[in-house]
């Protein structure tokens, strides 16, 4: 099962710039270079598809594909705003193309936490989401430093956003210093395990033992725990064991452009026979 999702979700070779070429934000918005790819999440316990995240790139028209770490680092605020509106339109306008071959999955985008606050982030979903009534919602992410500096407001925007079934979730959880006390006060749907607690759990005890209490957390909250960075067919079986929902890695597929992902469920959906489980997942074994 593992093995089919593989071969069908990894994308070919990519033409990545030369890492000394960094670009500003400002450049790459002003020309309308941002590029959003997608790496599939799955139920660990089953394998299906059940969302992807998209991930800004620029595509550069002489260097080629220019990662994050190369335009974002020294970005303005107002950039930042820019940056993460077009993300969240675009992801909503890819989502409808996804839809077309029954993959009803959810599509998460990373927000700064100040966006919630100055971009009217609400009044955008209602005027751009989908009406598809088959639609599942977006999944808003945001770090856990960012949400402990701004409970207040996390809370009051959550509420507005919820209503449009639009989930906030907790990224790299377990890399901050907050208070866990706090975390029933969250209104957050997911918990995203830090990719340095995944990496080999199955043998690094205290990681593991993170693992386990974040798995744990979520559970008695109510909260769904994704776990990022998974590379190894170990770390999932041990993920997948204590109980974490949903896997995200290298394992099963890196992130791709669009046009690869939208081929590849395409060619699962009337190739591979890719059906549709009860719950509306997309089974990929």
């Amino acid at each position: 099962m593992l093995e089919g999702f593989r071969n069908l979700f990894s994308p070919g070779p990519v033409p990545y710039a030369d890492p000394k070429s960094s670009i500003p934000l400002s450049a790459v918005l002003r020309h309308d270079w941002m590029d959003l790819w997608y790496q599939p999440k799955v139920e660990l316990r089953t394998m299906h598809l059940v969302g992807a995240e998209a991930l800004v790139r620029a595509r550069h028209p002489t260097r080629g594909v220019i990662p994050p770490g190369l335009f974002l680092p020294g970005a303005s605020e107002q950039d930042m705003h820019e940056l993460t509106e077009r993300v969240i339109l675009t992801a909503l306008g890819d989502w409808e193309d996804f839809a077309e071959f029954s993959a009803p999955i959810k599509l998460a985008v990373n927000v700064p936490v100040s966006a919630l606050v100055q971009l009217p982030i609400p009044r955008m979903l209602r005027e751009a989401r989908p009406l598809a009534s088959n639609w599942p919602g977006l999944i808003l992410e945001v770090t856990e430093d960012q949400i402990i500096n701004d409970l207040d407001l996390a809370n009051d925007v959550a509420g507005a956003l919820r209503e449009l079934k639009c989930e906030l979730a907790v990224d790299d959880f377990g890399a901050g210093y907050s208070s866990l006390v706090r975390l029933k006060q969250l209104p957050f749907s997911e918990l995203k395990i830090d990719r340095s607690y995944v990496a080999n759990c199955n043998e690094d005890h205290f990681n593991a033992g993170l693992c386990e209490t974040i798995v744990e957390l979520g559970r008695r909250f109510g909260l769904r725990t994704v776990a990022e960075g998974i590379e190894t067919i170990w770390e999932s079986h041990k993920l997948q064991s204590i109980g974490c929902q949903i896997g995200q890695g290298y394992l099963f597929a890196k992130p791709m452009p669009k046009a690869d992902f939208l081929s590849r469920l395409r060619a699962r959906v009337k190739g591979a026979g890719m059906a549709q489980t009860a719950h509306g997942h997309v089974a990929l074994g």
